[in-house]
This record gives C-alpha cells, sequence and structure tokens, in this order.
C-alpha cells in the first residue's frame, strides 16, 4: 500500500515538472526574449574600424610622397582622370571622356558635379595644376606627364593636353592623382601645412606623429553605389619596418604590404592570410638576332627548350620569384597564357637543331654551311657586380650543357655592361626592366628593339593597337603579337619579382589587390 501510493506521488512529481519546463519554454515570452536578447550578445560584432600600417613615412600627399605604400593607401583619398581594374584594364575615374584627335593631342572632360571632400566643385583647371605641379620633376608621377608640353583649359569641364610627340598609350599614363588649385591658391604646395583633401571614398580627417585618420567621404560622387562599411581608417606609422611586423604581430594592425620574400621569419605563419602579387620588375634573356648563330631562329627556340625556368627560379631565388614568359604576365588582361610554347623539353631542344641541319659530333653541336663549320658556342654577358644576376647565367649555362650547347659567361663591369648594351654589342645577355603600366610592348618588339629584332607584320600590329582604345580589336591584335613572339623569340623571359598583401584573419572581405593598387574592394570590407 505504502510502495503505491508513494509510487503516485512521483509520478505526479514527474508530471508537474513537465508542465513546468512546456510552460517556461512556450508561455514565458518575457523569458524567451531575455533568452534571445541573452544569446545576442554572445555573437561577434563587426566593427567598423580598420587599420592600415605603413613603415618610413613621408608624406600624406600624393604629389609629393616616395613611399610606395603611402601612394597606394592614397588611391582610396585622391583619385585620378583614369584609373585600372584588378586586371590592369583602364577605365574612366574623374574624367568622363578621353579623346585622341590626333597623334599629339588628347581632350578631356570631366564633370563637375564631382566634389572634393570640402564640397566645392572639381574643375577643369584642377587638372591644369596638377600637371603644372608634375611637371616641376618632384613627383614619382613625373614621368607620366614628361612629354605634355602644353595644358589649355578649354572651359570648367574641358582640357586639351597637347604632347612634344606621340606617345603610345598616353591615356594609361593620366592615372596620376588630382588636386585642387583653389586649395592651394597663393601658396606653394610643397611647403604648404594644409591637410590635402581629395575626391575619393575617404577623407584625411586628422594627422599626428603616429597616425593619420580617414573617414568616409560623405561627398564622394560614387557613395550611392559603394558606400564602405568600414567607418574609419587608422593608418598607423612606423619609424622602421621591424616596429610595423611587431605591431601585427601584436595585433595592432589589421593590414599591410610588403616585398620581402621572407615574411614568416619575421611575423610567423599563425594569425594571418597572404596573398600574393605579380610585380612588374621583369628580367630576360636577350638575343642579338643580328648575330650569325642567334639570327637563327631555331638555335633561339632550341635554347627556350632547353630552360628549365621553375628550376632556375627556385635555385637562385628559393621559388620567391614568379617564373615569366612576356612583358605583360604580370596580371594583364591582354595578355594570354595558353599562348606560351616556352616548355622545358631537351628532347624538343634536341630535335629543333637537328630538323635545321645541326648535327651532334666531338661534343658540340656543328653544321656545315656556306663550305665553313659552324660550332654552337654561346657567350652570356652580366655585370660583375650583380651576383643574383651571375648565378642565373651559371645555371642557364648548366642548364645549356645538358644538351650539348657550350656557354662562356663574360662578367663585366657596370659601365662596360651599359656600352655593351647601348651598342648591342652581345649574342646574349641578361637585362631587365620595370614594366609600365601600360600595354604597349613597343621597346620589346618594333623595329629598332634591343635585340635587332625585326619584323613586318609586328611593327603594323604595334602601329594599329596604339591607335585604338576598342577592347575587342585590343586583344585580337595583342594574340597575335604574342603568337608571332612565342614563334620567333628574340627573347626569353626568365622570372618577375612578387609582393604580399598580409591580413590578420580578423578582417574579413576579399584581398584582390595587384601591383597598381592592393584594396580593390575595400568597400565591402569588415573587422571582426
Amino acid at each position: 500500500m505504502k510502495n503505491g501510493f508513494f509510487k503516485y506521488i512521483f509520478i505526479l512529481f514527474v508530471i508537474a515538472i513537465i508542465g513546468f519546463t512546456v510552460y517556461m519554454i512556450y508561455f514565458r515570452p518575457e523569458a524567451k526574449t531575455d533568452e534571445v536578447k541573452e544569446s545576442k550578445t554572445e555573437e561577434i560584432t563587426e566593427t567598423k574600424d580598420l587599420r592600415l600600417g605603413v613603415s618610413n613615412f613621408d608624406n600624406i600627399n600624393p604629389l609629393l610622397t616616395n613611399n610606395k605604400e603611402i601612394l597606394n593607401i592614397d588611391r582610396v583619398i585622391f583619385e585620378p582622370l583614369m584609373t585600372y581594374d584588378s586586371n590592369y584594364k583602364l577605365e574612366k575615374c574623374l574624367a568622363t571622356e578621353c579623346s585622341k584627335t590626333d597623334s599629339k593631342t588628347y581632350i578631356v572632360k570631366i564633370d563637375n558635379d564631382k566634389k572634393w571632400s570640402d564640397g566645392s566643385p572639381l574643375i577643369a583647371k584642377d587638372i591644369q595644376f596638377t600637371i603644372d605641379r608634375l611637371k616641376e620633376g618632384i613627383s614619382v608621377y613625373a614621368y607620366n606627364v614628361e612629354k605634355v608640353v602644353q595644358v589649355e583649359v578649354v572651359d570648367q569641364e574641358t582640357v586639351k593636353i597637347t604632347l612634344s610627340e606621340e606617345v603610345p598609350f598616353f591615356e594609361y599614363l593620366l592615372t596620376f592623382p588630382i588636386l585642387p588649385n583653389n586649395y592651394y591658391m597663393g601658396e606653394d604646395m610643397n611647403t604648404s601645412e594644409k591637410i590635402p583633401v581629395g575626391t575619393g571614398m575617404y577623407k584625411i580627417e586628422s594627422i599626428n606623429d603616429n597616425n593619420i585618420v580617414l573617414v568616409k567621404n560623405p561627398k564622394w560622387w560614387n557613395i550611392k553605389d559603394k558606400e564602405p562599411k568600414i567607418d574609419k581608417i587608422t593608418i598607423k606609422k612606423y619609424s622602421e619596418i621591424g616596429e610595423l611586423y611587431n605591431n601585427f604581430k601584436l595585433g595592432n594592425t589589421d593590414i599591410f604590404t610588403s616585398s620581402n620574400t621572407n615574411l614568416e621569419q619575421y611575423i610567423g605563419t599563425i594569425g594571418y592570410t597572404k596573398s600574393e602579387i605579380k610585380g612588374r620588375s621583369f628580367d630576360y634573356l636577350a638575343f642579338n638576332c643580328e648575330e650569325d648563330l642567334l639570327s637563327n631562329k631555331s638555335v633561339r627556340q632550341a635554347i627556350s627548350y632547353a630552360l628549365d625556368k621553375p628550376y632556375l627560379v627556385s635555385s637562385v631565388y628559393g621559388g620567391e620569384y614568379y617564373v615569366s614568359d612576356f612583358p605583360l604576365d604580370y596580371g594583364n588582361y591582354l595578355y594570354d597564357e595558353k599562348l606560351s610554347k616556352q616548355e622545358y623539353n631537351e628532347d624538343k631542344a634536341r630535335k629543333v637543331l637537328t630538323d635545321d641541319g645541326w648535327v651532334f659530333r666531338n661534343s658540340t653541336w656543328q653544321k656545315q654551311e656556306n663550305y665553313r663549320t659552324k660550332r654552337l658556342n654561346l657567350t652570356i654577358t652580366v655585370e660583375a657586380s650583380n651576383d643574383q644576376r651571375i648565378e642565373v647565367a651559371e645555371n642557364i649555362k648548366e642548364q645549356l650543357a645538358n644538351i650539348g650547347i657550350k656557354v662562356t659567361i663574360k662578367k663585366v663591369t657596370d659601365k662596360q655592361y651599359k656600352t655593351i648594351l647601348n651598342n648591342h654589342s652581345y649574342q646574349m645577355i641578361i637585362t631587365g626592366v620595370y614594366n609600365s603600366y601600360t600595354p604597349n610592348v613597343n621597346s620589346f618588339l618594333e623595329t629598332g628593339n634591343l635585340q635587332n629584332y625585326s619584323n613586318e607584320e609586328i611593327d603594323r600590329l604595334l602601329s594599329e593597337v596604339k591607335n585604338t582604345s576598342d577592347e575587342n580589336t585590343l586583344k585580337e591584335k595583342y594574340k597575335r603579337i604574342e603568337e608571332i613572339y612565342f614563334e620567333d623569340l628574340p627573347f626569353i623571359g626568365l622570372y618577375r619579382n612578387k609582393s604580399y598583401i598580409v591580413k590578420s584573419r580578423a578582417l574579413s572581405g576579399e584581398i584582390n589587390g595587384n601591383s597598381y593598387f592592393s584594396y580593390y574592394n575595400l568597400e565591402n570590407w569588415n573587422r571582426l
């Protein structure tokens, strides 16, 4: 009897607990609301500020700074007439029109509805003022306007730019930042202590010894379509790169760019992501196409097949450079990498020579021509002061020896090197350039080039591309230029440098940068 009673009591107790639990869950809205509120406080929230790191700061004014990273950051504050997308395709920015009226004259139009961050309108006089400052030769952008002889203000929205000579793809050089004329009226911009104003996505709020604070520019002409999520950007100034690295590791900086190939040695491997950018420093092996042996296209092709460029880059540079085949392969949309024939294949190298009548005899390639015997012995010229290029030359010598081509390395002084280069008095020479942002490859392929290479079709195509801005036409013409290059091989691309965008994992958003600008898609970034 007692056992039945207690069993009945226990069942009622369990039912009561279940009923109370159901009530608390479904019939106490205030409790449910409290729970939701409590769970929300535990969610990760997004912050509205971003911290960029820069070392060796000199000046925030884009016409006065020599700091590459400041030039990079400045592009969110100051805008050019024309700009590039992430594939180096030219786009209008402040300019609404850019037309070539003859070989040396351009008409550029702007929109006065676009405002400076202080609210004043953008006017044609601002373009004239900026170019005049660049012509003083102080700015890194001075090169862009060195052929400009006159800038005429036609009206408030129009300027006419006259050049001293035709400049292929001159519109690609209109990518320097524009600054306001009236803002600097009556003073020297080079010594002005005013905080510069721009037309960009952000404006400068304050500058002190340690930081530059940027805030969203409500006057930005594109803010309705691309209003950034980040309200404030703090540019944190560090005296040297080591200080920047330390502060990044400590979490005081969210993002920076660097060309240091040994970053892991300084910042470790944890807590960040690293995006690579193809650089524009391009080294190549130039052939003298008028020299007896190298005037033969088959010899140049055999050398190309015999070179294992990934091995070369790995051996000399530890893989911290990119293998490069062509001057535009830094990411330019006009380069088609599928056209490259520069594969490593020693059997093909030997076959090309054999098909051309060369015979491998007595440890050397020989060929009978005009009753005399040619032997395939070549010389590479390199600066004695450039240890890395000497190592590259030795690597090439070793690789060509594998197919029986003998190479001598000629080490010369810097002065001798320049003379030999200018006079084209070499067989092969390792040299390099810093690629322009323009797709101009005239200096490489047009008659009169370093390699003494000449091709009538190439000359015609180069003439045609410099007089069109039609994207489809450009792609068609450049495809044919590249096809001819990979067939004739007047030089062999070797490698190009790389740099990095390094960001904390707390920073969310797609990092899509190139050598021109590291912060495409910035308007969609957040920091957690």
